[in-house]
């Protein structure tokens, strides 16, 4: 799951010098061991989806080629697309749309809420463009979870998650998983589909429930391709 800089270089076309910056600066999460930072598969993507950075499909191939794994489309079925989510600020919409999650009897929904905000803490988990995807940051709080899930919320109107960007949020992806393995191939294929044009049209619109899911499979249909 480790990464050295020079290797998330070499992945992602740029200059070691570069990755070195975004460490120092732009707040890359890296570990120094002996002198050589070591980078985290699910930090790096987390960051580079956060800051507008597309990750070659290749880097998961590894994880992606499990056949348990779901896909975008049924990660979504399961977590459900809920339109009109109601709330003033951060805090409540997030509480309406952790109530809105079909949790199982062992996670508190209370808890969840707190591990969210915890999590928007470090950082915002808004991707620019009024889109935020707000996690989990350690799965293994939901492994008692039977399908990990996307649950895409349209917000009732846009929220300040403290995007980067500075435009307001007003659809929120929410990922549940039971593994981190599970975590990163979700995280992996939405940033994937966020990057595809025809998916990004579909949720521009009107929410759209069955529309956004065609669009999910037709995203999934290209990478495969």
């Amino acid at each position: 799951m480790l990464m050295k800089a020079s290797e998330v270089a070499a992945l992602l076309h740029q200059d070691e010098s570069t990755v070195l910056k975004w460490i120092k600066k732009e707040k890359l999460p890296a570990t120094l061991v002996h002198g050589t930072y070591q980078i985290n598969r699910v930090d790096l993507l987390e960051w580079a989806t956060e800051h507008g950075i597309k990750v070659p499909p290749e880097l998961f191939e590894a994880v992606q080629a499990d056949l348990d794994l779901p896909s975008l489309a049924q990660a979504l079925e399961a977590g459900g697309i809920h339109c009109g989510v109601p709330g003033d600020d951060k805090l409540s919409v997030l509480r309406n749309v952790v109530n809105l999650l079909q949790l199982p009897p062992q996670v508190d929904p209370e808890f969840l809420l707190q591990v969210l905000l915890a999590r928007e803490a470090l950082g915002t988990t808004a991707v620019g463009d009024g889109i935020a995807i707000p996690h989990v940051r350690n799965p293994i709080l939901l492994q008692t979870k039977p399908k990990p899930t996307v649950s895409l919320c349209f917000l009732d109107h846009p929220i300040d998650f403290g995007a980067l960007d500075g435009i307001p949020v007003r659809i929120l992806f929410l990922i549940t998983s039971p593994t981190v393995k599970v975590h990163l191939h979700l995280l992996s294929r939405l940033a994937y589909a966020l990057h595809d044009s025809g998916f990004r049209g579909i949720l521009n619109n009107a929410c759209d429930p069955a529309a956004i899911m065609d669009a999910a499979r037709r995203c999934e249909r290209g990478k495969r391709s």
